[in-house]
């Protein structure tokens, strides 16, 4: 196998797969190095959902076959989880068992590179024009340069941490959404506790995701008395949005109060100074209601880091291509 330092140069221009795959939907593209300023042109591309068949070979063969890729055999794979040795990945959101090393043999690839779909996004997302994305709170640009948070919720919580260096980039992975989760008033304690009733461990994932709202919406159900007449988070956002339910909107209010608070404690805990960046598949969908919550406030109630916190700027970006646009990134350098 060749290391991923030399894969771009085995590339050397001709096109290739990347995949960034989460627990809704799975983004395929046939992509090739670009250039300077453009360094990933993105050929050909499908967003599926996971459901739409049994393993990510089947994903793979059929947009191969419908966008002229039978020559294509190097690839990459952004995916929530964790790799282990055996090729195999740890993950909480797939609908299907994940291998990367069954997949290559498989396809009959002569390479196929596995990359955390956070990290991916990280590589996309940290160079991103100001003019692309979204100001939620502080400066329009960072006073320093420094490391920059990417995190978002979707199906599960992802988040990483691009980091500058002289040669290149670095990014961290992390599996921050299986942290435990922390409650900061007395409501988010007994939501606490009654999530505590069902599972051992209560992580951001349970609370920050789209499995989270729901969860969220049927706790404060009972603390509430009322009887939950919804049952996907979609129809939670939606009617939270359209602000005729109380019980949805208080949901959705909790979540991006949670969210804020998350926010504010990874920026400290991963010394956080060249911006935020907030993707992921739910936020782009709640944008309005976000930026008139209590996210900002919570983010902020950092005591004396507070004002460390006012001179980092937030932003929200569109997840769209930026998966497979950062594996691709990642797999040619």
């Amino acid at each position: 196998m060749v290391g991923p330092a030399t894969t771009g140069s085995l590339v050397n221009g001709m096109p290739f797969l990347a995949a960034d795959v989460g627990g809704t939907h799975a983004r395929l593209a046939l992509v090739r190095a670009g250039t300077a300023g453009k360094p990933v042109e993105v050929l050909a591309f499908r967003k599926y959902d996971c459901t739409d068949h049994a393993s990510l070979v089947d994903f793979i063969t059929d947009f191969l076959a419908a966008h002229d890729g039978g020559g294509v055999d190097r690839g990459v794979v952004a995916s929530a989880g964790y790799a282990l040795d055996d090729g195999t990945v740890i993950t909480t959101n797939l609908p299907w068992p994940l291998s990367i090393r069954e997949t290559r043999e498989q396809l009959g690839f002569a390479d196929l590179r596995l990359v955390n779909d956070f990290e991916a996004v990280a590589y996309a997302t940290a160079a991103l024009p100001v003019t692309e994305t979204i100001r939620i709170t502080g400066p329009d640009e960072a006073p320093i340069a420094g490391p920059v948070l990417v995190l978002g919720p979707g199906t599960g919580l992802g988040a990483a941490v691009w980091i500058p260096r002289r040669d290149r980039p670095f990014v961290l992975a992390t599996e921050a959404g299986q942290a435990a989760l922390a409650a900061n008033n007395e409501l988010e304690l007994s939501l606490l506790a009654l999530l505590l009733k069902r599972h051992s461990h209560v992580t951001l994932e349970h609370v920050l995701s789209g499995p989270g709202i729901l969860n969220l919406y049927n706790a404060l159900a009972v603390l509430r008395g009322s009887k939950p007449t919804l049952s996907t988070p979609t129809q939670i956002t939606a009617a939270a949005q359209a602000g005729g339910d109380t019980l949805a909107r208080e949901t959705l209010e909790i979540f991006c109060g949670f969210l804020g608070s998350v926010v504010g404690d990874m920026a400290l805990t991963y010394g956080v100074q060249g911006g935020i960046r907030l993707a992921g598949g739910i936020l782009p969908q709640i944008r309005g209601f976000l930026l008139n919550s209590d996210f900002v406030a919570r983010y902020l109630n950092k005591g004396p880091m507070r004002a460390a916190l006012e001179r980092i700027p937030v932003r929200l970006v569109e997840h769209g291509q930026l998966g497979v646009v950062g594996a691709a990134h990642w797999y040619l350098n």
